[in-house]
């Protein structure tokens, strides 16, 4: 069966919350709603504004976990500070999912390289999930999108290390590369299981730098805007925006598609769809 991924070549606040509704899936209960706050120094992540129709509209409360490596969000109180300094503060209600006390240790009975994932502990207060990412590139999974967001971006510090290290957290920065895409996979599967269906997940594909918003010095975006998709699927989304990519006639793909193929970015969504929660296969509607 394929999923239906809707997408717009306009990209506005109102075009987020446009398709969003257009979906047909309420979030309901206390909504958590995953954002990138952005690394300072980045010039490239989405800024609340951008946001802020459809996070009102669901009126969720924003969540963040801390990073694994040196930076401006490694401990609670620079990452309260620098969503501050972002404006994610100002706007909404945050909520550092791992900013105190232990990790929410989530099970992942059929994972193929990690069998738990350890994220905030926070993510219990929270009913219902909105996946909010940038689509980019990145300098290890080779593209950021909805799989990235479910797995490293909800796992607490702790949880990274353990993703990249493949269950080895003092080993993050040395492991098997396909093993760490498929431990991201394994982790994303936990946070698909865990909201039984109360997530909707919506990509934006603009600003498409090579680099991750979680990079303080980044390379400028290296292709044209292409759009905004939304559905309810996060394999079905990340592969419907690798083929837009692909389908593109900007010469500045292939920068873009240089960093997601030397880095078999992929693989994440063949590894994910493996484990069956979601599909590679899709339908795309277009609406102006």
């Amino acid at each position: 069966m394929k999923e239906k991924v809707y997408f717009s070549r306009t990209i506005t606040p109102k075009k987020v919350l446009d398709l969003y509704q257009m979906c047909g899936k309420e979030l309901t209960g206390k909504v958590a709603v995953k954002v990138h706050s952005g690394e300072v120094g980045n010039q490239n992540f989405l800024r609340p504004e951008f946001w802020k129709p459809v996070i009102d509209k669901v009126g969720g409360t924003v969540v963040e976990c801390n990073t694994a490596y040196k930076g401006s969000r490694d401990t609670t109180k620079k990452h309260l500070q620098t969503l501050d300094e972002h404006g994610w503060s100002n706007h909404f209600q945050v909520d550092l999912l791992d900013g105190e006390g232990p990790d929410l240790e989530l099970p992942i009975p059929k994972g193929r390289r990690i069998d738990k994932n350890f994220v905030g502990k926070n993510l219990a207060n929270y009913d219902s999930l909105l996946v909010l990412s940038h689509f980019k590139g990145h300098p290890m999974g080779g593209f950021g999108g909805a799989i990235k967001q479910l797995s490293i971006g909800i796992a607490s510090s702790y949880g990274k290390a353990y993703i990249h290290g493949v269950g080895k957290p003092k080993k993050m920065w040395k492991s098997d590369h396909d093993s760490f895409l498929e431990s991201m996979a394994d982790a994303a599967s936990s946070v698909v299981e865990y909201f039984q269906g109360n997530v909707v997940y919506v990509n934006v594909m603009k600003n498409m730098s090579v680099d991750c918003d979680c990079c303080a010095v980044a390379e400028d975006p290296c292709m044209k805007d292409i759009g905004i998709l939304v559905s309810l699927d996060p394999i079905a989304i990340d592969q419907a925006c690798l083929d837009l990519v692909y389908a593109s006639d900007d010469p500045g793909r292939e920068h873009l598609l240089e960093r997601i193929e030397s880095r078999n970015g992929v693989h994440t969504v063949e590894a994910a769809a493996e484990l069956g929660f979601g599909t590679r296969e899709y339908e795309l509607i277009e609406v102006e």
